[in-house]
Protein backbone atom coordinates (compact mmCIF):
# COMPACT_ATOMS: atom_id res chain seq x y z
CA UNK A 1 0.00 0.00 0.00
CA UNK A 2 2.92 2.20 1.20
CA UNK A 3 4.37 1.67 -2.28
CA UNK A 4 1.03 2.16 -4.05
CA UNK A 5 0.67 5.72 -2.63
CA UNK A 6 4.83 6.57 -2.94
CA UNK A 7 4.03 6.25 -6.65
CA UNK A 8 1.01 7.74 -7.23
CA UNK A 9 2.45 10.82 -8.71
CA UNK A 10 4.71 8.99 -11.53
CA UNK A 11 2.00 6.39 -12.67
CA UNK A 12 -0.18 8.19 -15.45
CA UNK A 13 -3.73 8.80 -14.22
CA UNK A 14 -5.61 6.03 -15.66
CA UNK A 15 -3.02 3.55 -14.03
CA UNK A 16 -3.43 5.55 -10.56
CA UNK A 17 -7.56 5.18 -10.94
CA UNK A 18 -6.99 1.20 -11.61
CA UNK A 19 -4.28 0.29 -9.07
CA UNK A 20 -6.78 2.65 -6.83
CA UNK A 21 -9.98 0.35 -7.79
CA UNK A 22 -8.07 -2.95 -7.19
CA UNK A 23 -6.76 -1.90 -3.34
CA UNK A 24 -10.58 -1.11 -2.77
CA UNK A 25 -12.09 -4.14 -4.32
CA UNK A 26 -8.92 -6.17 -2.42
CA UNK A 27 -10.56 -4.45 0.80
CA UNK A 28 -6.84 -3.60 1.53
CA UNK A 29 -8.11 -0.86 3.95
CA UNK A 30 -11.07 -2.42 5.67
CA UNK A 31 -10.63 -4.33 8.66
CA UNK A 32 -10.45 -8.50 8.80
CA UNK A 33 -14.17 -8.44 10.50
CA UNK A 34 -16.99 -5.83 10.80
CA UNK A 35 -16.83 -3.94 14.06
CA UNK A 36 -20.15 -4.95 15.28
CA UNK A 37 -19.07 -8.39 15.93
CA UNK A 38 -16.30 -7.16 18.27
CA UNK A 39 -16.06 -8.18 21.68
CA UNK A 40 -13.85 -6.73 24.69
CA UNK A 41 -13.22 -8.78 26.99
CA UNK A 42 -12.13 -6.49 29.82
CA UNK A 43 -12.14 -5.69 32.82
CA UNK A 44 -11.80 -2.05 31.30
CA UNK A 45 -12.31 0.34 34.63
CA UNK A 46 -14.69 2.94 34.35
CA UNK A 47 -16.66 5.56 36.32
CA UNK A 48 -20.20 6.30 36.53
CA UNK A 49 -21.48 9.43 35.22
CA UNK A 50 -25.15 8.91 35.32
CA UNK A 51 -28.17 6.81 35.57
CA UNK A 52 -30.46 6.90 33.16
CA UNK A 53 -32.72 4.22 33.76
CA UNK A 54 -32.57 0.73 34.99
CA UNK A 55 -30.39 -0.78 32.53
CA UNK A 56 -28.74 1.98 30.72
CA UNK A 57 -26.07 4.15 32.30
CA UNK A 58 -23.50 6.66 31.51
CA UNK A 59 -19.48 5.96 32.56
CA UNK A 60 -16.13 7.45 31.59
CA UNK A 61 -14.17 4.45 30.63
CA UNK A 62 -10.09 4.29 31.01
CA UNK A 63 -9.47 2.42 27.74
CA UNK A 64 -5.51 3.76 27.71
CA UNK A 65 -2.88 4.95 29.68
CA UNK A 66 -4.43 8.99 30.48
CA UNK A 67 -7.24 8.20 28.08
CA UNK A 68 -10.79 8.18 29.03
CA UNK A 69 -13.78 8.10 26.66
CA UNK A 70 -17.66 8.52 27.76
CA UNK A 71 -20.49 6.40 26.15
CA UNK A 72 -23.74 5.16 27.06
CA UNK A 73 -23.64 1.29 28.12
CA UNK A 74 -26.65 -1.22 28.22
CA UNK A 75 -26.69 -3.88 30.97
CA UNK A 76 -26.23 -7.23 29.24
CA UNK A 77 -28.84 -9.41 29.50
CA UNK A 78 -31.94 -7.33 31.44
CA UNK A 79 -34.65 -5.32 30.58
CA UNK A 80 -35.86 -2.47 32.86
CA UNK A 81 -39.34 -1.29 32.72
CA UNK A 82 -39.19 2.22 30.75
CA UNK A 83 -39.33 5.67 32.70
CA UNK A 84 -41.72 7.08 29.63
CA UNK A 85 -44.24 4.14 29.44
CA UNK A 86 -47.87 5.21 29.44
CA UNK A 87 -48.32 3.19 32.13
CA UNK A 88 -48.29 4.92 35.44
CA UNK A 89 -47.33 0.74 37.27
CA UNK A 90 -44.63 0.55 34.87
CA UNK A 91 -42.91 4.23 35.16
CA UNK A 92 -43.30 3.31 38.91
CA UNK A 93 -41.22 -0.04 38.49
CA UNK A 94 -38.92 2.02 35.96
CA UNK A 95 -38.11 4.42 38.38
CA UNK A 96 -37.53 1.56 41.60
CA UNK A 97 -35.00 0.18 39.27
CA UNK A 98 -33.20 3.69 38.28
CA UNK A 99 -32.98 4.11 42.24
CA UNK A 100 -32.02 0.44 42.59
CA UNK A 101 -28.85 0.93 39.94
CA UNK A 102 -27.93 4.13 41.76
CA UNK A 103 -27.93 2.68 44.53
CA UNK A 104 -25.88 0.05 43.76
CA UNK A 105 -23.31 2.22 41.81
CA UNK A 106 -23.38 4.41 44.46
CA UNK A 107 -19.76 4.38 44.75
CA UNK A 108 -18.88 5.44 41.43
CA UNK A 109 -15.97 3.04 40.05
CA UNK A 110 -16.96 -0.37 38.30
CA UNK A 111 -15.92 -2.47 35.83
CA UNK A 112 -16.91 -3.14 32.43
CA UNK A 113 -16.77 -7.19 30.76
CA UNK A 114 -17.67 -8.53 27.61
CA UNK A 115 -18.05 -5.36 25.83
CA UNK A 116 -19.56 -5.20 22.32
CA UNK A 117 -21.87 -2.48 19.87
CA UNK A 118 -25.27 -2.47 20.92
CA UNK A 119 -26.99 -3.35 17.91
CA UNK A 120 -28.65 -0.12 17.62
CA UNK A 121 -24.88 1.85 17.37
CA UNK A 122 -23.97 4.88 20.09
CA UNK A 123 -23.95 2.73 22.97
CA UNK A 124 -22.18 -0.23 24.00
CA UNK A 125 -23.66 -3.57 25.67
CA UNK A 126 -21.80 -4.69 28.42
CA UNK A 127 -21.33 -7.11 31.79
CA UNK A 128 -21.27 -4.11 34.31
CA UNK A 129 -19.77 -5.43 38.02
CA UNK A 130 -20.64 -3.08 40.64
CA UNK A 131 -17.33 -1.65 43.01
CA UNK A 132 -18.26 -4.71 45.45
CA UNK A 133 -17.45 -6.95 42.50
CA UNK A 134 -20.93 -8.08 42.06
CA UNK A 135 -22.90 -8.27 38.59
CA UNK A 136 -25.44 -5.59 38.21
CA UNK A 137 -27.63 -7.24 36.10
CA UNK A 138 -27.97 -10.61 38.15
CA UNK A 139 -28.88 -8.04 40.91
CA UNK A 140 -31.46 -6.23 39.10
CA UNK A 141 -33.29 -9.66 38.64
CA UNK A 142 -32.78 -11.03 42.24
CA UNK A 143 -34.68 -8.09 43.26
CA UNK A 144 -37.23 -8.43 40.42
CA UNK A 145 -36.66 -4.71 38.47
CA UNK A 146 -36.01 -6.09 35.34
CA UNK A 147 -36.88 -9.29 33.16
CA UNK A 148 -34.32 -10.87 31.13
CA UNK A 149 -33.47 -9.30 27.77
CA UNK A 150 -34.63 -11.54 24.99
CA UNK A 151 -34.85 -10.38 21.88
CA UNK A 152 -37.47 -9.97 20.11
CA UNK A 153 -37.92 -10.84 16.19
CA UNK A 154 -40.01 -8.95 13.93
CA UNK A 155 -42.66 -11.13 11.89
CA UNK A 156 -42.24 -10.85 8.54
CA UNK A 157 -44.28 -8.22 6.55
CA UNK A 158 -45.80 -11.20 4.29
CA UNK A 159 -47.41 -12.75 7.69
CA UNK A 160 -51.10 -12.70 7.62
CA UNK A 161 -52.64 -10.73 10.68
CA UNK A 162 -54.81 -11.97 13.32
Amino acid sequence: MFLFCSLWFVLPPRAWLSGLALVLLLGLGAPARPAAAETLAGPVPAELVRVLDGDTIIVRARIWLGQEIETRVRLWGVNAPELRSPDPQDRARAQAARVFVVAELAGGRLTLHAIRRDKYGGRVVARVRAPDGSDLAARLLAAGLAEPYAPRRRAHLSTPGP
